[in-house]
């Protein structure tokens, strides 16, 4: 963040296997059958459902493919809603909560069919009640009876987390190892998100017209406008997640922006070695590392720590939270016995968060239909959005209780 210090770029951008493709920006007036506002996971998912359906598409993107949290976050796959299953349930009830947490081990499934194991690693995550301690450089007792309270409260809630997937025949197994004790998720997943990104963006580029560094300005029943021209269309999709308040503001209060940091490190020494076996979250879900298979560890977290200041559309990363993640990195790095591999990215993004933790799919104009406001899980929930603000805008099909609408 200070001159000569880790790159301010998104981490998951250096690896060498990300299939980088540029689409030109819209030159000129355009017309389509739908417009789609957004080219993250879940534009480029509702694309494809149109693309499937015989539509003529057009998608633009303010920036890049994957600009967004579609390309910044941290590459989870993980079954389920933003809440805990059994807490879900305990909202809109088990039935509702069963099949959200069914549909998003689907999407999974469609991932792996559509970009081969090679981009989407079936290896599982787990939960752990608190990560290991912060170390003898810590000798804060008061902080050290918080972190035991704090961690025998979420051992009971993996405990109830535990009982009702068993009784819900959903697979989870019991987690006790270097990293804690917690659950561990067999048929979650992980991967880079931006090769997620652009495997799709290449997979769908030659059917739609993709044109990224085209920003809407405006939106409106059957147009679009934008400071290249203006897209005609009958229906328009805006996938958009951070930020979805500012470019529909009726949605102001539905739907609030709220910024997620992260950063990666080099490559563990020594070589090969295994910090991180899976995708694992602490902290009920707010800290969150994976290790990617180049060997480094990508973190992030620490926005329960500072709330107040994380509610924004600003996507610089601040040094509190950052100092936050690099005490994560650390401390799962003392658990396996080997010093703190250095830090040479740091980012942050714009995610879009709902009151009630359920994303949103709204009709909010003629014509008009957005989904967004996935509360830190896009990579699963926006896809399953995006094909059903696809069923509302052109079928006039109710969304499932498990989304705000």
């Amino acid at each position: 963040m200070s001159a000569g210090g880790p790159d301010p770029t998104v981490g998951w951008d250096a690896d060498p296997g990300v299939a980088w493709q540029e689409f030109a920006p819209l030159a000129g007036d355009a017309t389509a059958d739908v417009c789609v506002v957004g080219l993250g996971g879940s534009g480029l998912a509702a694309i494809g459902d149109l693309l499937d359906r015989g539509l003529g598409v057009i998608g633009i993107d303010a920036g890049r493919v994957a600009a967004g949290a579609a390309g910044r976050n941290g590459g989870f796959l993980l079954g389920g809603p933003a809440q805990a299953v059994h807490e879900f349930a305990a909202t809109f009830g088990a039935d509702v909560a069963v099949a959200f947490y069914r549909e998003t081990l689907r999407e999974i499934d469609r991932l792996e069919t559509l970009l081969g194991d090679d981009v989407i690693l079936r290896v599982g995550s787990i939960r752990v009640a608190g990560l290991p301690g912060r170390g003898d450089d810590d000798d804060d007792d008061h902080d050290d009876d918080d972190d035991d309270a704090a961690r025998q409260r979420e051992l009971a809630d993996c405990d109830a987390q535990y009982a009702f997937m068993r009784a819900h025949d959903l697979a989870v197994e019991r987690y006790d190892g270097p990293l804690g004790t917690g659950l561990y998720f067999p048929r979650d997943a992980a991967m880079n998100p931006v090769r997620r990104a652009m495997g799709l963006a290449a997979r769908y580029g030659a059917r739609a017209r993709l044109h990224e560094h085209t920003p809407a300005i405006a939106i409106r029943p059957g147009r679009v406008e934008t400071l290249n021209g203006v897209i005609h269309a009958n229906s328009v999709i805006v996938a958009v997640d951070g930020r979805l308040d500012a470019l529909l503001p009726h949605l102001d209060g539905r739907v609030r922006t709220t910024r997620l940091q992260m950063a990666a490190t080099a490559a563990v020494d020594p070589p090969g070695r295994a910090v991180l076996p899976c995708p694992v979250y602490a902290n009920w879900g707010y800290d969150y590392l994976q290790q990617d298979t180049a060997g480094r560890i990508v973190a992030g977290g620490g926005r329960d720590r500072f709330v107040d200041a994380e509610w924004t559309a600003d996507q610089r990363p601040t040094a509190p939270v950052q100092a936050w993640i690099d005490g994560l990195i650390g401390r799962v790095a003392r658990a396996a016995l080997i010093d703190a591999p250095r830090v040479t990215h740091r980012w942050a993004a714009s995610v879009g968060y709902t009151p009630d933790s359920r994303p949103l799919v709204a009709e909010v104009d003629r014509g008009v239909v957005a989904c967004g406001g996935y509360c830190g899980t896009g990579n699963l929930v926006g896809p399953i959005a995006a094909r059903t603000a696809v069923a509302l805008a052109i079928d006039g099909a109710a969304p499932p209780p498990y989304f705000a609408t």
